[in-house]
């Protein structure tokens, strides 16, 4: 029982499930997977179909677009999160720059939890439309 509380804590400091009830975060839990990669795995490979999103629990990444660094990411960043509305080409590569432990959540699965939690979707709008607003501030300043 406490490692499963230690675990909803850890889903609940991710941002996007900041604000989950106990019982929602039971659901998204359920509705994942949980895998590691040794340091120097590609997590995401830009151009690909993406299918899954990737939430990044212990460990260090970078992304990578057409070979440029772009960003380093640390516990708590989410990974190819538009994967979980579209199965559009990842718009960049993410390489593990340590041995990580990701949560997988596949499309289909994530799909069926906003079903039962629709505030998981307003969050991962908000999300979304704050990257949206970081990357225009950055393009026209």
């Amino acid at each position: 029982m406490a490692a499963k509380q230690a675990y909803l804590d850890h889903l609940r400091a991710i941002d996007l499930f900041d604000r989950c009830s106990t019982r929602s975060l039971e659901k998204v839990a359920r509705a994942g997977d949980e895998i590691t990669l040794a340091s120097g795995s590609l997590i995401v490979d830009q151009g690909q179909t993406g299918k899954e999103a990737f939430i990044l629990l212990e460990g260090t990444a970078t992304v990578r677009r057409n070979g440029k660094k772009v960003a380093d990411l640390e516990p708590g960043a989410m990974i190819g999160e538009l994967s979980l509305l579209d199965h559009g080409p990842r718009t960049a590569s993410v390489i593990a720059t340590s041995d990580c432990r990701l949560f997988v959540l596949e499309q289909r699965r994530f799909l069926a939890v906003i079903d039962e939690v629709p505030a998981l979707a307003h969050r991962l709008l908000s999300a979304l439309a704050g990257r949206i607003r970081e990357l225009d501030r950055q393009y026209y300043g």
